[in-house]
């Protein structure tokens, strides 16, 4: 099994940690540290709440003013990176609320080799226009995590971070940030562009579907942040993006010898093949598979697997794939009635009943 996420702090990282505060505040009380951390509840938090307990911890022991504490805590960041080193960035939403310049300042500092994409909400919903100029100039930094932290943190369903729903209502000033950061030439930004974008299809899908019609075929670097930022809407078999991107035609196109497990043991492989068929050659198409998984309350679930995204430049392609049936922690299967699905450019082509016992 692999090593759970919350296990990155051993005592090793926290001695070290303790060990650089030592060197630029020698009053830290490095051992009382480092059994602070080590607590009887220690065992109980999960990932985010060790973070927090971190920062916690790091106040209790620097008996200081805010300023003074970041004012120690800068310069050590530097030594730590990651995920796991977003305690810094806690420490920042916990204790600098109140203090928007030094905050603003701590969070640039600590984005370099860690991320602020989650602190950065908090000042987002207390002080939104402050923020997001600060964010505006960000983004015009020379440093690409920086620039990146525009991006990121104005994203309005950041996964794990808590939401920005006037930003999912209206992103207007989402924009703003996007138009400044379509054309960055780091691979780094434009993930987070694309990604900022694929948020916001999912509460105002017209505004990225015109966002794509204004900016693709104007660069290979903006034609990639169009694709990527339009995977939902490709998904949901949107016909507009669909016919954007060339995936529009389908009528020339036949399955056949569609071979399938008609019945499927719990924990082993769905496997299932076909062939597609044309009298011109196939040419762009998106071709997926649906599950739908029969759910406890006797209704089905669809779950959309990708099996290709390219031009077939073949008259006739066959395809052969399997799906798992094995339970995890992230998904139950429940024994009967399951369908499967071939989808091409979003239209659903045949579907066929299976059995999971």
């Amino acid at each position: 099994m692999a090593e759970q996420l919350k296990n990155v702090y051993t005592k090793e990282y926290i001695r070290n940690l303790a060990y650089k505060i030592k060197e630029n505040y020698q009053k830290f009380d490095s051992d009382s540290f480092i059994n602070s951390i080590f607590n009887s509840t220690w065992e109980t938090l999960e990932l985010k709440m060790r973070m927090r307990h971190i920062a916690v911890t790091l106040n209790t022991f620097l008996p200081l003013s805010y300023k003074e504490q970041l004012e120690i805590l800068k310069p050590i960041s530097k030594y730590f990176s990651g995920f796991e080193a977003m305690f810094f960035q806690d420490f920042v939403e916990v204790y600098g609320l109140d203090d928007f310049q030094n905050s603003m300042e701590a969070l640039e500092v600590f984005t370099i080799d860690s991320s602020s994409e989650f602190a950065i909400r908090a000042f987002i919903l207390k002080y939104e226009d402050k923020t997001m100029s600060q964010m505006r100039k960000w983004a015009k930094s020379s440093n690409e995590h920086i620039r990146r932290l525009a991006s990121e943190g104005s994203r309005p369903r950041l996964p794990w971070a808590v939401a920005l729903p006037k930003f999912k209502k209206d992103p207007t000033k989402v924009f703003e940030i996007i138009k400044l950061l379509k054309n960055d030439k780091s691979k780094y930004v434009q993930k987070s562009v694309a990604n900022n974008l694929n948020d916001i299809s999912k509460d105002n899908p017209k505004l990225v579907i015109e966002f794509v019609k204004n900016n693709l075929g104007i660069s290979v670097q903006l034609d990639w942040i169009c694709k990527h930022a339009s995977r939902t809407l490709l998904k949901k078999g949107n016909k507009e993006i669909l016919e954007l991107f060339s995936f529009g035609k389908t009528n020339h196109i036949n399955i056949s010898n569609f071979l399938y497990d008609k019945i499927v043991n719990i924990d082993d492989y769905l496997n299932f093949s076909f062939e597609l068929n044309s009298s011109e050659p196939i040419g762009n198409i998106r071709l997926e598979y649906v599950i739908y998984y029969l759910k406890s309350n006797n209704m089905h679930n669809k779950k959309i697997f990708m099996i290709s995204q390219n031009e077939i430049k073949l008259k006739n392609k066959k395809f052969s794939k399997k799906q798992s049936f094995k339970n995890m922690t992230t998904r139950k299967h429940y024994l009967g009635k399951h369908y499967i699905s071939i989808v091409i450019n979003g239209k659903e082509m045949i579907k066929k009943e299976f059995i999971l016992k």
